[in-house]
């Protein structure tokens, strides 16, 4: 796990609530001249410390009421089935979320939905449709408490 002097820490602190900011306001808010606050920002990017950046969309607005947590299992567990399951998975536009999990279940998938309508239709026609699941287990989130939070650095 790499190591940050406090400046960096500051620097991506401050991008985890607003990846917006301007340069200017950045080296202002950590204590550096604009040039070195760039060569620093710069420097966390080339190392893939910053992954990219990207605007956060309110589902609501969007008219996605629904977020289904879905546990998905399956019967064969081998690298092909793996891959083949994490490219059906990626290709739903409704997934917004997937992760391979240890435990009763083998992929947790986040599915953002207009309607239960709509969520029967993404799981009857799309994740059951996947050759070897054979079980899927819906959980449905009440409301969003905390979403994305800033990641905690070392």
């Amino acid at each position: 796990m790499p190591s940050f002097d406090p400046t960096d820490r500051a620097i991506l602190t401050r991008l985890q609530t607003d990846g917006r900011i301007p340069n200017i306001d950045l080296a202002d808010a950590v204590n550096l001249s604009p040039s070195a606050c760039l060569r620093r920002l710069r420097a966390l990017e080339q190392d893939g410390v910053i992954a990219g950046y990207r605007a956060e969309l309110d589902r609501e607005k969007l008219g996605l009421q629904l977020t289904i947590f879905v546990q998905l299992r399956v019967n064969r567990h081998a690298s092909e089935t793996k891959d083949r399951m994490e490219q059906m998975l990626t290709a739903i536009p409704a997934v917004v979320a997937c992760y391979l999990i240890s435990g009763e279940a083998d992929f947790l998938v986040e599915i953002a939905a207009p309607s239960l309508a709509a969520y029967e239709r993404i799981l009857l026609d799309q994740l059951l449709a996947i050759p070897h699941v054979v079980d899927a287990r819906s959980t449905f989130a009440i409301r969003t408490v905390k979403s994305r939070g800033p990641l905690p650095l070392p």
